[in-house]
């Protein structure tokens, strides 16, 4: 277990340099719509440890990263997620996502994207979920970014334990909100449905980030994420307060 721990630790300490992050709210196109933007990334990590009379750790490490220029976006992402207390695990869930963009208009684009989760502690084993569909930039500008994005997909789930599959075609939905609040603050929201008939998926991310330097900056983030279908002794919801420290890119 310990070596687990150790494995963990060292994954997440590799890919926080790895992956900072500028501007992921954007849209497709960079700020001035002519010149490419090219690679930007974003890392996060928090870190907790207590030792004595009980011992705990949790460990939280994200990060994200895009190629953008005038016609197209390509973005990719990661996180990761463990905690014990006394060699108990009680969390443990991985997740990665890419994102692919093509722009028809100076506001508006269509997209497709892959997500899998999995995660040892919820309803679900594993989820993957494939969706396309059609994304408008309604807010655009230096203090503001608002977009939103919507269409059909398909997601394939198992159960934990058993063989049971799940098979569905189901509507996914995403808004993305900034707001720049002073010159070194900033907040941000972004929220992700996937219903179908069998379950809906709800992941809401809301942070506040307080730059310290151009490229590193505190963040105090709130994560929702939702299951409409869970088993017996699995709550719907769980939700996960952070402060991490993040490092940008660009």
């Amino acid at each position: 277990m310990r070596g687990m721990r150790t494995s963990v630790a060292a994954l997440l300490l590799l890919l926080a340099p790895m992956t900072a992050g500028a501007q992921f709210h954007d849209g497709l196109a960079p700020p001035d719509g002519n010149e490419e933007a090219g690679w930007s990334g974003r890392g996060e990590l928090g870190l907790a440890l207590s030792k004595g009379n009980t011992e705990s750790e949790s460990f939280l490490g994200k990060f994200d990263l895009a190629h953008v220029t005038s016609l197209r976006r390509h973005a990719f992402g990661a996180s990761a997620q463990y905690a014990s207390t006394d060699d108990i695990e009680s969390a443990r869930r991985y997740e990665l996502h890419g994102t692919s963009g093509w722009r028809l208009d100076e506001r508006s684009y269509v997209y497709a994207t892959l997500r899998n989760e999995r995660d040892n502690f919820g309803s679900y084993e594993y989820q993957w979920t494939a969706a396309a569909g059609y994304g408008y930039e309604a807010i655009r500008g230096e203090a503001q970014a608002l977009s939103f994005e919507a269409g059909p997909g398909y997601r394939f789930a198992k159960d934990h334990g058993v063989r049971d599959r799940h098979r569905e075609a189901i509507i996914r939905g995403l808004a993305d909100w900034t707001l720049k609040l002073t010159d070194t603050a900033s907040q941000e929201d972004t929220l992700l449905v996937e219903s179908g008939s069998d379950n809906t998926f709800a992941l809401n991310v809301f942070g506040v980030k307080v730059k310290v330097s151009d490229s590193l900056a505190m963040k105090a983030g709130l994560e929702t994420r939702f299951n409409s279908r869970v088993e017996a002794g699995i709550r719907n919801t769980d939700i996960l307060t952070t402060v991490n420290l993040v490092y940008d890119f660009k």
